[in-house]
């Protein structure tokens, strides 16, 4: 009773000097703690053997020697190989969409710093993780993942394409802009961006290349000359 009692007294918010409130911090789970650290290592290797070699050589066995773990504890973590598919997309979506929301949701900024983040959003994850949009790329192309990417991207590409395209119709009506589809724009900026990914993963880049971002300017300051500048 008296261990219990001092638990409790632990687990009960202190009073300071001054009057001030202090709760002790939770004890860290370091069991959980191991596990999403296995959990991760598992998804890391996998990402590393998909943009490699692609998805059909890809087994559980294979992804447990790349992490140096045992096939029992993958099994253990994700129950099959189609699970493991699907974190390993659900986690890069989640990356994407952390990019997508710090330089493109941001308060306070403008329709055209909005566009801006959307264009250097596509640009920094690309650069930044190419073999990201290696799986990406692998997991969209390929017809018995397409199904898992259809589930998981897919949805949140036609949200990032609808949030720009409300971006550019903002930016035609304020800038008195009357012959410009925002529509067509947005899928044209889509299409620039996922071709620019495949032909990357086709034919990687030697260095950091602007091509991407010159050519989305290109377009935007066609349709939008006095509120985007062209990339020198």
């Amino acid at each position: 009773m008296a261990q219990r009692k001092a638990a409790a007294a632990r687990g009960k918010a202190m009073v300071a000097e001054g009057g001030d409130t202090q709760v002790e911090p939770a004890p860290r789970d370091r069991r959980r703690e191991r596990g999403e650290a296995s959990i991760q290592r598992i998804i890391d290797a996998t990402i590393d053997l998909i943009a490699e070699e692609g998805l059909a050589s890809v087994t559980m066995q294979r992804i447990a020697e790349h992490v140096g773990s045992s096939n029992a504890l993958v099994v253990f973590h994700f129950r099959s190989k189609e699970n493991l598919f699907r974190a390993v997309l659900q986690y890069l979506s989640d990356q994407y969409d952390e990019l997508w929301a710090t330089l493109v949701r941001a308060p306070g900024l403008s329709p055209v710093e909005r566009l801006m983040g959307a264009v250097e959003c596509a640009q920094r994850f690309a650069r930044q993780h190419p073999k990201w949009v290696s799986v990406f790329v692998v997991f969209s192309s390929d017809r018995k993942s397409m199904q898992i990417y259809n589930e998981i991207g897919l949805p949140s590409d036609l949200s990032y394409n609808a949030e720009a395209r409300d971006l550019l119709i903002e930016i035609k009506h304020s800038g008195g802009y009357t012959d410009v589809d925002p529509d067509t724009l947005a899928e044209s900026l889509n299409y620039l961006v996922h071709g620019a990914w495949i032909w990357d993963h086709l034919n990687p880049p030697a260095g950091n290349s602007d091509v991407l971002r010159k050519t989305m300017l290109m377009l935007l300051h066609q349709s939008f000359p006095r509120h985007f500048e062209l990339m020198r």
